[in-house]
């Protein structure tokens, strides 16, 4: 069935609408918004609750991005269980090697988190051992001696 031009009225007359709903708004608010009220306060720039003080690119820890990347790799692997668990009922005809497949995939899996968990890497509050000792650390005097 071929379209005409009146089939499009109520598209248009939508469109005008909400561009003039939209015009009329903006409008409104800036004529009876307060205007002129400006201070210093109102112009700082809004952080979350914070005042902006300080450098503006605070560094993070690296342990945020290794608990970021490991919560990407097991949604993942997630994301690949729903899609076997979508097929395996259809798969199952032809054997259990779909069933073995995944079992090995979640074993490896598995592996992955105990290497993760063996590496500390869910500790948020775990702390690697510096590899030299620290100035004010319980070492002998001696031991920052010089000949």
């Amino acid at each position: 069935m071929p379209q005409a031009p009146q089939d499009y009225v109520p598209v248009f007359l939508q469109i005008v609408a909400g561009i003039f709903f939209a015009a009329s708004t903006l409008a409104f608010s800036a004529l009876v918004g307060k205007r002129g009220r400006d201070s210093a306060a109102k112009d700082t720039p809004y952080e979350c609750g914070k005042d902006p003080i300080g450098p503006t690119h605070s560094r993070f820890s690296i342990k945020f991005y290794l608990v970021a990347m490991l919560f990407i790799l097991f949604d993942i692997e997630v994301v690949f269980m729903f899609a076997w668990a979508v097929v395996y009922r259809d798969l199952l005809k032809d054997g259990l090697g779909i069933f073995f497949s995944m079992f090995a995939f979640i074993g490896i899996l598995f592996v992955g988190y105990l290497y993760a968990l063996k590496k500390k890497a869910f500790d948020w509050t775990h702390n690697p051992t510096p590899p030299v000792p620290l100035l004010g650390a319980d070492v002998p005097a001696m031991a920052f001696k010089t000949k």
